[in-house]
This record gives structure tokens, C-alpha cells and sequence, in this order.
């Protein structure tokens, strides 16, 4: 079983969604700081980002976030973390982001948390960290992903062995357990050092 003392979690800036994608931020936050895991996330104090590191705080866990000068200086930045980074751009985010973690989750989110986990995803695939990705399909939001994802393989586009390294899970004590357990390549390419 994989020991996991970071995740970097991916997920939704926007406060304009429905409660339920806000509560399995909560979830996640809560399940985290239960587990002694700490929360790598992006840093910022709004959508399921905020209530995700509220709830983690709240609940006794240690968050870290990730934020380029020029989203903290929007004053978006979450001030109350355990520790805040702040970068000069978005690609030293990630960079650092995936240096201080031992996994990857998406939450629901938009076109900057899609972009993020493809990411990831391509890393381990590639070779360049050996740390699972996964996403938490709360609710199906990823059903149509992973849907796509499937074809990709049937078409051609995406390996079964590749396609295989995307965990999943509707729940976040099931995604947890998920990637503990995840099998990835035995020996990585290129390893991102911290």
C-alpha cells in the first residue's frame, strides 16, 4: 500500500455551482485531515478551492497552497493557510505543486482543472513522477471523461495501459483507498525532485 502524506487536489474556482459540488469539497477536506494527509491545492479562498481548505483547516488538517502573484494580488489568495507559496507563474505553480505531492485528484472544475490533471496524467504516463492520478466522480461529473477516455482506447488514441493509470472513484474514502493501492510503471523514466 502507497503511503500518501500530500495530495495536490484539483478542482473549481467558481462559487456559482450547486451546493452538493461545494459539500464533496467539504468531504474531501474532512476525509483528509482525518487521515493525517496534508492538502496541496492552488491556494485561492473561492469555489470548492475555498471550501475544500476551510473544511480541511476547520477540521485540524494542514493545508498548503500555490498561488502566481498575479491571482494573489486579485486578492483571491486564502490567507489563513497552514503555508502559502507564492510563485511567478502558472507553470512554477504546477511544477511545485506536483514536487510537494504524493498524488494528483480532480474535483469538479472548468478548463483550468481538466487542464491540470491531463497533466499529471501525461507525467506518470511519460515516466516523469510515479505518483497516481485520479479523479472523484461525485455525482458523474466525470462520467462523460472517462466515457471519452474509453473511446480514445477503442479508437486508438490511448493505450489500455495508459488509460488504466486514471483512477476513479464516486466517493473520497473510495478514491483514497484507490490510489493507495494504484499500480503504476515500476521504474519512472524521469523523476520531478524537489
Amino acid at each position: 500500500m502507497r503511503e500518501l502524506r500530500r495530495i495536490c487536489v484539483y478542482c473549481g474556482a467558481s462559487d456559482d455551482v450547486h451546493e452538493r459540488w461545494l459539500e464533496a469539497a467539504r468531504e474531501v477536506g474532512r476525509l483528509l485531515a482525518a487521515e493525517g494527509i496534508e492538502l496541496v491545492y492552488g491556494g485561492g479562498n473561492v469555489g470548492l478551492m475555498g471550501a475544500m481548505a476551510d473544511a480541511c483547516l476547520d477540521a485540524g488538517g494542514r493545508v498548503l497552497g500555490v498561488i502566481p502573484e498575479r491571482l494573489q494580488a486579485l486578492e483571491v489568495a486564502h490567507e489563513g493557510l497552514t503555508e502559502l507559496f507564492v510563485v511567478d507563474s502558472m507553470h512554477a505553480r504546477k511544477m511545485l505543486m506536483a514536487q510537494l505531492s504524493d498524488a494528483f485528484v480532480a474535483l469538479p472544475g472548468g478548463f483550468g482543472t481538466l487542464e491540470e490533471l491531463f497533466e499529471a496524467l501525461t507525467w506518470t504516463q511519460l515516466g516523469f513522477h510515479d505518483k497516481p492520478v485520479g479523479v472523484l466522480d461525485a455525482h458523474g461529473y466525470f462520467a462523460p471523461l472517462l466515457d471519452f477516455v474509453a473511446q480514445s482506447v477503442e479508437l486508438g488514441f490511448v493505450r489500455p495501459q495508459h488509460a488504466a493509470l486514471l483512477c476513479s472513484a464516486p466517493t473520497p474514502t473510495e478514491l483514497l483507498a484507490t490510489l493507495r493501492d494504484a499500480h503504476l510503471p515500476a521504474r519512472p523514466r524521469w523523476v520531478l525532485k524537489p
